[in-house]
Order: structure tokens, then sequence, then C-alpha cells
């Protein structure tokens, strides 16, 4: 964003405030992995939500009526309507305390966000895809196999779920961390969303190991995130290309511990080995 329209409220005292407000930022920021904008009209309303004039069910009702009377249809307003519902969705989710770390809830997370967004919100495709990378110089990831997409969801988190962090060092953690998050968002189990899902679970999960993750690194670094998760996935051994969770490891430091490593994008590319 050109500029930041919530700067104000993060010099408030109020913790519920500043909560709110770092969930605003990152659910705006997290539209950019896939080229949205929100509209001037969502910041407005965020503004009231983190003022807490209005609730995220009220919140919601005016977003839904602001469409509801101004029918969309160009594909670029249809971007902007899915940047403000998915913001104030994900800001909601945020701000909520509860979470189980399942495959349910990874699932459920993806239709909340898109219910209305996608006719396939919360459904696991049943196909195989490829995706043009620029980070990848136009190359693919290899995504998880249609047929495979639910055992290998339940395989990933069982695996998390009996991995130990006792007697690590925070960069073993950031280590294992940066892998964990990398194998899921590999599997790619929906058609799309799965960057803005993958990010929204991984958030909450990283808040029951302890880490507040509430400053303004997925907000303000979305696409590096995306491009990072790329590189953790993606091999060429003919042009020397390996995965590598470097660069995940980078923007883990910077939300987690607060270091500033810089995060440029065209440091990702594979042109710049």
């Amino acid at each position: 964003m050109e500029r930041d329209p919530f700067k104000e409220y993060l010099k408030e005292s109020e913790p519920n405030k500043k909560n709110k407000t770092y969930a605003w930022k990152t659910a705006i920021g997290l539209q950019e992995v896939d080229g949205l904008k929100p509209s001037e009209y969502l910041i407005e309303t965020a503004a009231k939500n983190i003022e807490g004039k209005i609730t995220f069910a009220e919140a919601k009702a005016l977003i839904d009526s602001y469409y509801r009377e101004r029918p969309v249809e160009s594909t670029d307003e249809k971007d902007v309507e899915e940047a403000d519902k998915v913001s104030l969705r994900i800001a909601e989710i945020l701000s909520e305390k509860g979470f189980s770390f399942t495959p349910n809830e990874y699932i459920s997370i993806h239709r909340k966000l898109f219910y209305d967004i996608y006719s396939y919100a919360g459904v696991i495709r049943d196909y195989n895809f490829t995706k043009r990378e620029w980070v990848l110089d136009g190359d693919t990831v290899i995504y998880g196999n249609a047929s495979e997409l639910d055992a290998t969801l339940e395989y990933d988190m069982d695996q998390e779920r009996k991995f130990s962090y006792r007697n690590l060092s925070m960069d073993e953690i950031i280590h294992h961390l940066a892998i964990f998050v990398a194998r899921l968002w590999q599997i790619h189990i929906f058609g799309e969303g799965n960057t803005r899902t993958t990010a929204v679970f991984f958030i909450k999960y990283l808040r029951t190991l302890g880490f507040s993750a509430t400053n303004d690194i997925f907000a303000e670094n979305s696409w590096y995130f995306r491009n990072a998760l790329v590189r953790a996935n993606y091999n060429n051994l003919q042009k020397g290309i390996h995965e590598t969770t470097e660069y995940l490891e980078k923007f883990l430091r910077n939300l987690l511990l607060n270091e500033k490593n810089e995060l440029n994008n065209r440091n990702l590319h594979i042109g710049r080995r």
C-alpha cells in the first residue's frame, strides 16, 4: 500500500485495537499474492471496526450490502469484491482465539474465506494442474497429485503433531517451521486460494506455539512469502537449482524474531543464483 491507513492505530496502547490493526493489515496484505487490492470502502469499514464502532458481523453486513447495491460486472470489479470480502474474513479469523490443528480446520478456513467467491470453496480439487511462476522463469512447482491430496494433507499434519520442539535452538525451530509450511503449501489441495488459506492456518498455528506473529511482515511481504514457498519446492538439477528454505527462513526470522533481513523478490529469481 502506498500509504498506511492504519498507522495511527498502532500507536494506541489498547492491546485489542493493536491486535485488530495487525489482523486487518495482514488480511489486506495477503490479497497481493493474487494481485488483488481492496476498495477504499473496505479500508473505511476496517477503520470503524478497529475503532470499536462496529463489530465484524456489522462490517460483513456493510460489505455485503455494498455489493448487493452495486452488482459487479468487469473482471477488475470482481477482483476488488474478492479482495474486500476475503480481507474481512481473514481479519475476523485472525481475531478469533479458537483453532484446531486438523485437516478439517484447514479446509474450513478455505470454505470460510471463499464461500461466495469460488464454487469449489472448501472442496478438494480432483484434477492436476501447473502454474507458471515468474520466480522460476516460467516453470512450475510440481503440486500434490489429485488422487492423493486427502492422504498427503493428513500425513503432513500427523507428522507435525508428532514432532517435538523440545531442546531445539531457535535456528532449528525456524528451519523446521519453514519445512512444514512449505510442504503444506505444496500440496495445493484447492483450485485457487491456497496461499491465503495456508498463511491464515499457519499464523493461527504459530500462536499455539507461543509466537504472536503480530507485525507488518505478512502485510508488507506476502508476495515474497509466496515466492519463498515456490523456491522451497522447486528442483531443476540440470540447471543446478535445488529446493531451499533459505528465503522462507529469512521471512520467518523477521516475522517471529523481529529481525531485519532483506526480503527482496528479485533475489528469489532462479536467474540470480
